[in-house]
Formats: C-alpha cells, sequence, structure tokens
C-alpha cells in the first residue's frame, strides 16, 4: 500500500516538474524574441519575409515584426505599450512624439546601435540621456516620369518656351506646364497630369502631413522658430500658397474630384508606374512602390524628383523637403536581455553584411551611420535623386517643420478639411479656419 502510494506521489512530483521545466522553457524561448512595431506599412512586407527569417537564421534571435495600420502609429503603440509582452523596440516621428514616450523609452547611450551613428547630434534625448535615434533620411517632392515629360517639350504646339523639366523651378512655371500638358493629354497618352489625390481614410498624410509642410515651413521661418519648437498657435500665413498647388493638383488629377475619397496611396503610386500620369506627390520610399508594381513601364532612368512649389517668393531657391520622422526607441519596461537583443538586432541591420545589404537594396533607406561605404548606399533612382538635390548648388533643403504638428487628431481634422474641400463642402477660408483653430486647440490638449 506504502508503495503505491510512494509510486503515485512520484509520478505526480514527475508531472509537475515536467510543468515548470516546460513553462521555463517557454520563457526562455520567448526571451528569445524581440517584438518590432514598425511604422512603415510600405515595406512591412521585407521586415517580415527578408530580414526576419535572416536575422533569425544568423543569430537564433525571432523577430517578431506587426505593423500599424497607416495614420494609427500613435494609437497602437499607446495599446501594445500596455501588454503583457509589448514592443521591445518601437518608433516616434520626432521630439513631440517622443514626449509622450519618454516614461517608457530607454538611455541608448551605451548601446552600439548609438556608436555606429556618424553624426550624434541628430540623435533625440533628454539632458544627458540618448532616447532616440534616427535610421533614415528622406526627401520628397513632385516625382515625375521624365519620359512623359520629354514628349510634352518636344510638342510643337506647346504653350510654354521652356525645353525641359529641369527648368521648372517656381509655381508659375509649374503651374503654365501643368495645365498645357493637361490639354495635351490625349497626345501625351496619359489620364492626367498628377496622379490620384489619394483621400481614402489613412491615406491622406502626403497633404495633411507633408505638402502641409511647405506652408509650416515658411511660416516659423519668418518668426525665427527652431525646428522642433512647442508652437502654441500658428496663423497659416501662406495658406494661399498651400491653396496654389492643392488645386493645381486636384483639377489636374486622374480622377475627379468627387471621386478621391476612394483612392489610396498604392493607387497613386500604380497609375505613376504604369505611366498613365507624369507626376506624383511622394518621397524616395516610393521608388519600391513604383518598381515592384506588375507592369511597370517607368524606366529607373525617367524617375525624377522636382520641388513642390506653391508661388512663395524666393522659391527658386529652395529643393526637396528633406528630413527625417525616422526614429528607433527601445522601451525601457522590458527585461535587461531583451533590450540587449533589440540592440544587438538594429546593429545587425545598419552594420553586419546581410542586414546593410536588405538596407540598400530592399528598404532602400538613406542611413545616417558610419557603417556604409559610398557602394552600400542605394541605387534606387529616388534616393539618388534626394542626394543629387541635398548637393544641388545654391539650393537648400527645406526641413521637416512637420514634427511640430500637436497632434494627429490635428491632422486628421485637417486632413478632413481638405477633403471636404475638394468636393465643396468647405471653402479654403473654412480649411484655413480648422487649420488654425484646431491646431490651438490640440496644442492646448497635449501640453
Amino acid at each position: 500500500m506504502k508503495k503505491n502510494l510512494f509510486i503515485a506521489l512520484l509520478i505526480v512530483l514527475l508531472a509537475m516538474s515536467s510543468v515548470v521545466f516546460a513553462s521555463g522553457a517557454q520563457e526562455t524561448a520567448a526571451a528569445k524574441e524581440v517584438y518590432f512595431l514598425n511604422f512603415k506599412p510600405e515595406i512591412a512586407d521585407v521586415y517580415e519575409t527578408k530580414i526576419a527569417p535572416a536575422f533569425e537564421k544568423e543569430t537564433g534571435i525571432k523577430l517578431k515584426v506587426v505593423t500599424a495600420a497607416s495614420g494609427t502609429y500613435a494609437q497602437t503603440l499607446k495599446s501594445e505599450i500596455a501588454k503583457s509582452n509589448p514592443p521591445v523596440i518601437f518608433q516616434t516621428n520626432g521630439p513631440i512624439g517622443l514626449a509622450d514616450s519618454k516614461n517608457y523609452t530607454a538611455d541608448l547611450k551605451n548601446t552600439e546601435f548609438y556608436k555606429i551613428l556618424s553624426d550624434k547630434s541628430m540623435a533625440l534625448g533628454d539632458g544627458t540621456k540618448v532616447l532616440a535615434i534616427p535610421y533614415a533620411v528622406e526627401g520628397y517632392g513632385i516625382i515625375y516620369n521624365d519620359a512623359i515629360m520629354r514628349k510634352y517639350f518636344a510638342l510643337p504646339n506647346k504653350a510654354v518656351s521652356i525645353k525641359s523639366a529641369d527648368e521648372i523651378t517656381n509655381f508659375a512655371t509649374l503651374k503654365a506646364v501643368v495645365e498645357d500638358m493637361t490639354k495635351n493629354k490625349a497626345a501625351l497618352g496619359i489620364q492626367g497630369v498628377f496622379a490620384s489625390t489619394s483621400l481614402a481614410a489613412g491615406n491622406q498624410w502626403r497633404w495633411q502631413t507633408h505638402l502641409a509642410n511647405v506652408p509650416l515651413y515658411f511660416e516659423v521661418r519668418d518668426a525665427n522658430i527652431a525646428m522642433g519648437s512647442k508652437v502654441p498657435e500658428i496663423k497659416f500665413t501662406y495658406s494661399a500658397n498651400m491653396k496654389n498647388i492643392w488645386d493645381l493638383y486636384l483639377n489636374n488629377s486622374a480622377t475627379a474630384a468627387g471621386l478621391l475619397g476612394g483612392k489610396s496611396v498604392d493607387d497613386s503610386m500604380a497609375e505613376f508606374a504604369l505611366g498613365q500620369v507624369a507626376m506624383v506627390q511622394n518621397g524616395n520610399w516610393g521608388a519600391g512602390q513604383i518598381l515592384g508594381v506588375k507592369g511597370n513601364k517607368v524606366s529607373d532612368a525617367d524617375i525624377k524628383f522636382m520641388p513642390i512649389y506653391t508661388g512663395v517668393a524666393g522659391e527658386e531657391k529652395y529643393g526637396l523637403n528633406v528630413g527625417t520622422e525616422n526614429y528607433l526607441c527601445i522601451n525601457s519596461n522590458v527585461s535587461a536581455e531583451q533590450q540587449k537583443m533589440a540592440d544587438q538586432f538594429l546593429t545587425w541591420l545598419f552594420a553586419s553584411e546581410t542586414g546593410k545589404q536588405f538596407v540598400k537594396n530592399d528598404l532602400m533607406f538613406i542611413t545616417p551611420f558610419n557603417t556604409f561605404k559610398d557602394n552600400e548606399l542605394p541605387t534606387d533612382p529616388l534616393a539618388k535623386d534626394v542626394i543629387r538635390w541635398m548637393n544641388k548648388p545654391g539650393v537648400s533643403s527645406l526641413p521637416w517643420a512637420f514634427s511640430m504638428i500637436p497632434s494627429e487628431e490635428w491632422k486628421n481634422q485637417f486632413g478632413a478639411a481638405l477633403a471636404d474641400y475638394s468636393v465643396g463642402r468647405k471653402t479654403w477660408n473654412e480649411v484655413e479656419k480648422v487649420a488654425v483653430d484646431a491646431w490651438k486647440t490640440e496644442f492646448k490638449l497635449t501640453n
């Protein structure tokens, strides 16, 4: 009887030890995973199908990639960071975004990742702490298909005297060219000069953030306000200039204004890639979208940039909008081991031979790290053109002033107002009022 009881107890103890051992093994396995909350939907597939498997193969560490839907990153981060298995690596868009996440952002001063940053002043911090490290410098403007432009300039009946897109250096010339191209779109074989001005939900960032940067930059420039500062209110001084280019987009688009609410950024980029339009506003990150479209008809050599001209005095001396809202952070609330693995992944991505090939050929980043040689920089046409514009004599880039925008809600309200204007539900004066009033309200709510 005692022997049977002893055997029964032994079986129970063995079973319990198996559970404990399995639990411990699961915790160890979980610890060998780095959770990265990605900001950019357009490159999510690269992280998931190429980078993650390669990193795990070389290091044994699994990379879990979750990508927030377009326009929802701040909301997604807030939700995910509160969970029991939160992101280990996350992103912020600049000083204002960082202010919301300081309570769970680790000091990166002693990381290997920080050591490879070429210009340490580019990092964001708080006092002596280094909290966010930029991973890509980007530029955006009006992308154009030079083959279509050359075809236009060869027309015997063109209404302008200039002979190439390089001679477009201000809004007046751009407007004259675009409107004449619209008149000749049948001869040019295009559906419109500009790709669809995408206004579908989650697809308005090209306008409420990137296009808004132009009037915002010139306003803060005139007021001698430093980039990255907190701005309690704006006057929207250059509102009329934004209206200039916005109307030009709407009136010369491949899609009628009333249908733009159903158009996405992907739709716009596909129209450009298929040769249906001559121009599209976007950044160098769009190269992969263009070149990756099935049936792409635009050759690398014909994909070029021009600045977003709006009619500001002296705009001939300004180039592309260049800067970054791409900063990486590590969660200070996860274990030291997970933080170390996060540092290992980021250093691997931007310093190892394997990682650098992904950055160059798939992510197509213009990076600020000292690990990249000249022949390891991106070779896609838009990245090369950003670099060309940055080094162009007598031309200054427009810094990214939109990092000063007080909240995502301001962007949402401004984007909605632009959409309403496009279909006649709002006047431009009402759009201007939304921009000014919502800024003041959102600044008070977030500061």
